[in-house]
C-alpha cells in the first residue's frame, strides 16, 4: 500500500465517518480526571482487531497501544489525552453531552479519535514500518498531570531499552481555519502553577473597622500589587501571566472577616522567570499584609512544566505537514500561547514537538467563536482527517523502511 501524502489524506478522509462515530460516543459520555472507564472502554474497541499489542493502567483508566512494523528501528509515540471538563455544555448538538455538569470542551475527544483513525491507517501499512508506533491515549490532562502517572507506570520504556525517537501530539483550536497547521520550536506552551494566599485579619463588626482588622482591603491591595509585579519586574521577552481567579471572604453584611482567600494562577515560560515570578508573589503578598499590620499565608503548588518543542522534530513535523497539506497550510506560531498541557512531561524525556490544528467551522467568525474551555465550542469534524492523516505521516516520516 503506498504511503504518499495524497493517498494518506484521501485514506483518511474515506474513515473519516468511522472516526467521527468514534468522536460523537465520546462527547456524549465525558468523563474526567484519571479514571475514565467509558472512555477507555471505547477505545480498546475501537482498537480492536488492528493487531496492535494493548496495554491498560494501573492507577489511572490509561490506554497504551504498540504497533509493531515489518522491519526493526526506532520507537515513535502518538499521544491523544482523554478527559473532559467539569462544565455544563451549551452547544446544541444533537449529540450533546448526556452527562449533567461534564463536556468535551477542550477538544480531547476529538484528539482521541484522531489517534484510533490514525492507528488505523498506520495498522494497514505495518508492512511498511521499520520500527513500531507507541499510541498513548491519556487521562487527566486537565487535572492530575496523567502524562506523569504513565511515565510511572512505564509508558517509555522500550522492549530493547532504546531511547524513543521522536514523540507527536496536536491540540486542535478554533482560533485557526480548519485543517490548517500552526506550531513554533522551543516554548509552546506555558508552566503552570497555582497560588493559594490566605489573607489573616482580625473579626469585628463592620461599623467599626478600627477596631479590627479587615483582610479584604489587603487581598484587594495583593491582587493590584501582583500585577504590577509583572509589569515592572518581568521581562516582556520572557513573559509571566499571573491571574487570581478567585476570591472569598467574610459570609454577610455586616460582619469584617477573620480571612480572605485568593486563589490562582502564574504561568511562564522559562525557569529563571518561572522562579522570579515565585520569588516575588510569596516577597509582594507578605510586605503588603505586613504593611497593613496583617499576615498572610502563601501557598504556591508547582504544576506542569513548559511544553518545549525540539527543533529537529518541529522541523520535520513541519516538512511532513507541507507535503501532507501543502506549505500554505502550515503556519510558524509567531509567540507561545500561556496555556499549560502535560504533554511537557513527555518531553523532559524524548525529543518532540505538538502542533495546534485549526478546526474553527467554516462561516463561524475568525474573531470571536468560542475555542477550548467554552461551554458553547463547537470543531469542524472535518479537521479530524486532517488530525489522523498528520499523525500517521509523521510516524512514517520516522519509520517508513528506506
Amino acid at each position: 500500500m503506498t504511503a504518499t501524502p495524497g493517498h494518506l489524506l484521501a485514506e483518511a478522509r474515506a474513515l473519516l465517518p468511522g472516526i467521527v462515530a468514534v468522536r460523537r460516543a465520546l462527547h456524549r459520555m465525558p468523563e474526567l480526571g484519571l479514571h475514565l472507564p467509558h472512555t477507555q472502554q471505547a477505545v480498546l474497541a475501537a482498537l480492536d482487531g488492528l493487531g496492535l499489542t494493548v496495554g491498560t493502567g494501573e492507577r489511572l483508566s490509561s490506554v497504551t497501544a504498540v504497533l509493531e512494523g515489518g522491519r526493526p528501528g526506532p520507537t515513535v509515540l502518538l499521544r491523544a489525552d482523554m478527559d473532559a471538563l467539569p462544565q455544563q455544555e451549551d452547544t446544541g448538538l444533537d449529540f450533546a453531552s448526556e452527562v449533567p455538569g461534564a463536556m468535551h470542551a477542550c477538544g480531547h475527544d476529538l484528539h482521541t479519535a484522531m489517534l484510533v483513525g490514525a492507528a488505523r491507517l498506520l495498522a494497514a501499512r505495518r508492512a511498511e514500518l521499520a520500527g513500531r508506533v507507541l499510541f498513548m491515549f491519556q487521562p487527566a490532562e486537565e487535572s492530575d498531570g496523567g502524562a506523569q502517572y504513565m511515565i510511572d507506570e512505564g509508558l517509555l520504556d522500550t522492549p530493547d531499552g532504546a531511547r524513543i525517537a521522536a514523540a507527536f501530539a496536536l491540540h486542535v483550536t478554533t482560533r485557526f481555519e480548519s485543517g490548517t497547521l500552526h506550531l513554533r520550536p522551543g516554548p509552546t506552551f506555558a508552566a503552570s502553577d497555582q497560588i493559594h494566599l490566605t489573607v489573616r485579619g482580625r473579626s469585628g463588626h463592620a461599623s467599626a473597622p478600627h477596631v479590627s482588622l479587615d483582610p479584604v482591603p489587603v487581598a484587594c491591595e495583593i491582587v493590584q500589587a501582583l500585577q504590577t509585579l509583572t509589569t515592572r519586574t518581568v521581562d516582556i521577552f520572557d513573559p509571566a501571566v499571573i491571574t487570581i481567579a478567585s476570591i472569598r471572604a467574610g459570609t454577610t453584611t455586616n460582619i469584617i472577616p477573620e480571612t480572605a482567600e485568593l486563589h490562582g494562577t502564574f504561568r511562564t515560560l522559562t525557569p529563571r522567570t518561572r522562579h522570579r515570578v515565585r520569588e516575588g508573589i510569596d516577597r509582594v503578598a507578605r510586605h503588603v499584609a505586613a504593611a497593613h499590620g496583617a499576615t498572610v499565608d502563601v501557598d504556591l503548588i508547582e504544576g506542569y512544566p513548559p511544553v518545549v518543542n525540539d527543533e529537529t522534530v518541529a522541523a520535520a513535523v513541519r516538512d511532513t505537514a507541507a507535503g501532507l497539506l501543502g506549505a500554505d497550510r502550515v503556519h510558524r506560531l509567531p509567540q507561545p500561547f500561556m496555556g499549560a498541557e502535560d504533554f511537557s512531561y513527555v518531553l523532559r524525556r524524548v525529543p518532540g514537538t505538538m502542533v495546534f490544528l485549526g478546526a474553527r467551522r467554516p462561516g463561524d467568525p475568525a474573531e470571536n467563536a468560542p475555542d477550548c474551555h467554552s461551554n458553547r465550542v463547537v470543531f469542524d469534524e472535518p479537521a479530524l482527517a486532517t488530525g489522523a492523516a498528520l499523525h500517521a505521516a509523521v510516524a512514517l516520516g520516522y519509520l517508513a523502511a528506506r
